[in-house]
């Protein structure tokens, strides 16, 4: 080879080289944008994450920022498709296993470790999906689309299904699942990281075996929980509003949508809450408050503590169900003040630990199985808190049939058709 041909070919190298390391470089900025976004999306939702927080994250300017993302909005649904895309790919990774219930425990213990890497510094949470349904076009439809892909891969972790009803039960199990998982980061702070592998096995042996005793049927009394309200003008605009806040997410349902749904000023609005925060914090203090209700009314009631906990968990089941006067979504923390957030998810824990003590008490008597409590009390806490998501899916069955199939995900396990006879 001649002198020439040798210094063309260094030179092509030394580009081919300088296009690599810029290509390299410029895909660990835009990861480290990504995870700041994350992180500005899981502390004060999509709507309100500013390219001034995430740029100040990552040690950049605004206008450093924009060179990779034009408009916010693209970083926040970019930030989404990174989540959905790291779900697929530890789907696809589950899915190899040989059967249902190894694919389940390898998808949760895939997620368990990176979130001890997170805890670690060696990994960046993922962006909660809770503002999903409020991003604008073209964004929305094509992010809908990777989640319902997400669903259907995560509900074809489960063997084909023989027939409709048994698609109706993978599709429960699915949505509990993901639920589950999601609901992991609210709780598993108060574990210490060297416990993860205890936690993961205990909520597995939830998943795969469920909470009731060897001879505990379900057999649900409903509990009343009508009562008079004291400010009904008050009341309707907290159902509007948890209606729409489930539905598009804190920064998504606004004041003027809120007071739109029900037909009335914005002036009506600030006659009954002083601001949108205050309107949230009621939200779920009405909420909390029905589930602590339906709590105290079973314990009045009697009875075996597996009779008890059946009986909750259907009755709220059926409040979520019926849309009417539904709990307040967790995904609305996230756009809530530091305080105020951290004081709602010591009410909601609080509600858990009630149900840790039912099945306590349970599982002392014999109607429920030896489980880990606290970890079961959280998981039931995620299976009640998602159910609004499934009021079309429960309306295309009977309403006690619906409840039967989705409570039996956690009651029984994701592994037994006892649900569907």
């Amino acid at each position: 080879m001649n002198q020439a041909g040798t210094a063309a070919d260094a030179a092509a190298a030394t580009i081919g080289g300088d296009e690599e390391h810029g290509t390299k470089r410029f895909r660990a900025k835009r990861d480290a944008i990504l995870a700041a976004a994350a992180e500005a999306i899981n502390e004060q939702s999509a709507k309100g994450m500013t390219f001034a927080d995430v740029a100040r994250r990552v040690g950049l300017n605004t206008t450093s920022v924009t060179y990779y993302f034009k408009r916010k909005e693209d970083l926040a649904a970019a930030a989404f498709e990174h989540t959905l895309d790291q779900l697929l790919a530890m789907l696809d990774t589950a899915a190899a296993e040989p059967d249902a219930e190894a694919r389940v425990r390898r998808f949760l213990a895939l997620n368990m470790a990176r979130l001890a890497r997170v805890q670690r510094g060696e990994d960046r949470a993922m962006a909660v999906l809770s503002d999903l349904r409020a991003t604008e076009e073209p964004n929305r439809s094509r992010l809908m689309t990777g989640w319902r892909e997400v669903f259907r891969r995560t509900r074809a972790l489960w063997d084909p299904a023989p027939s409709r009803v048994h698609t109706d039960l993978h599709g429960a199990r699915a949505h509990v699942l993901l639920e589950n998982i999601f609901w992991l980061p609210a709780w598993l702070t108060r574990y210490e990281p060297d416990q993860y592998d205890r936690v993961e096995t205990r909520l597995m042996d939830v998943f795969a075996h469920g909470i009731a005793g060897a001879r505990s049927l379900w057999s649900p009394q409903p509990i009343d929980l009508e009562h008079a309200e004291t400010e009904p003008g008050r009341a309707a605009f907290l159902l509007a509003a948890t209606r729409l806040i489930n539905q598009l997410g804190y920064r998504g349902a606004s004041v003027q949508r809120i007071a739109a749904e029900l037909n009335v000023t914005k002036g009506s609005f600030y006659h009954h809450l002083d601001a949108k925060d205050d309107l949230v914090t009621a939200c779920y203090q009405r909420s909390f408050d029905t589930i602590s209700d339906c709590q105290r009314l079973a314990d009045a009631h009697g009875g075996s503590q597996w009779q008890r906990l059946v009986s909750v968990i259907a009755t709220l089941l059926d409040v979520q169900f019926a849309e009417r006067a539904p709990l307040l979504r967790t995904t609305a923390l996230s756009g809530l003040p530091a305080d105020v957030r951290t004081a709602m998810v010591d009410r909601s824990n609080r509600i858990a630990r009630r149900f840790a003590g039912t099945m306590m008490d349970g599982i002392a008597e014999g109607s429920i199985r030896a489980v880990d409590a606290l970890i079961a009390a959280q998981a039931l806490m995620a299976l009640q808190n998602a159910a609004f998501d499934m009021r079309k899916w429960a309306g295309t069955m009977p309403r006690e049939r619906a409840i039967a199939i989705y409570a039996s995900t956690l009651l029984f396990g994701m592994f037994d058709d006892r649900a569907i006879g």
